[in-house]
């Protein structure tokens, strides 16, 4: 439990008292487990949100509420990783724009443009909706744990991040993100479009982060979580009219 309270203490702003000692490689398995707790909350919030507001209002709640319950902390990755990644530099450049604690067009665009695609994709949710609320927090937080697997970490001379990385995670660790895929199954056949497309968008950014810059950063990995975020929520509510 101590462990899943680290995990809870470092991925969300929740009160769980002191700050406990971070031992980074043993909080990557809770990773989705963290992310069902936001998912059960947003849940709560979306619920409650709809007895007093319309839809619109609720989903700008919705998003404001995950953003807040992480402490901004994948949205700041995901700026840093747009200004670095969208300047057209060579790698060490991008590193040292990441590393710049100030925020350029690049990034702002970046997190307005995916905190619109998450309000298009959840407010279109008709059927499930409260399911997909559950687990693509899950299924975004549990990506990272595939790419601190499969990537190297990419700032040679250290960074926030070295300590996920100090040794390979065994790859039964993983078996921990079949727990959102299992939930998952409530959803019928579009289960497994689902996790195909999770599948899909996780290799694609793998692949395209081992080709720009043969590793991986904290910020990267945040920009991870935030983009396969929206990515699912949009994916969820393909041919919701149809």
């Amino acid at each position: 439990m101590k462990h899943l309270v680290s995990a809870l203490q470092f991925l969300t702003i929740l009160p769980l008292g002191k700050p406990r000692d971070l031992n980074a490689l043993k909080i990557i398995p809770y990773f989705p487990v963290v992310g069902l707790v936001i998912g059960l909350l947003l849940v709560l919030g979306d619920y409650v949100f709809s007895m007093l507001w319309p839809d619109t209002v609720v989903v700008f709640l919705d998003i404001l509420l995950l953003a807040i319950l992480s402490g901004g902390l994948h949205l700041d990755g995901l700026g840093d990783t747009a200004d670095g990644f969208l300047s057209h530099r060579s790698p060490e450049q991008v590193l040292t724009i990441m590393r710049d604690s100030r925020i350029g067009v690049m990034g702002l665009l970046a997190i307005v443009f995916i905190l619109a695609i998450k309000w298009a994709g959840i407010y279109s949710l008709e059927k499930h909706r409260a399911l997909y609320l559950f687990i693509i927090p899950a299924y975004s937080r549990g990506a990272m744990m595939f790419g601190i697997k499969f990537l190297r970490y990419g700032r040679l001379q250290g960074g926030i991040g070295t300590d996920f990385f100090s040794d390979k995670t065994p790859m039964h660790v993983l078996s921990i993100f079949l727990l959102p895929v299992c939930i998952s199954l409530w959803l019928g056949l579009r289960a497994i479009w689902l996790n195909s497309f999770f599948i899909l968008m996780t290799t694609l950014i793998l692949f395209y982060y081992r080709r720009r810059m043969n590793g991986i950063t904290g910020d990267m990995l945040g920009a991870m979580a935030e983009i396969e975020e929206a990515g699912l929520f949009l994916f969820a509510c393909l041919g919701v009219n149809q």
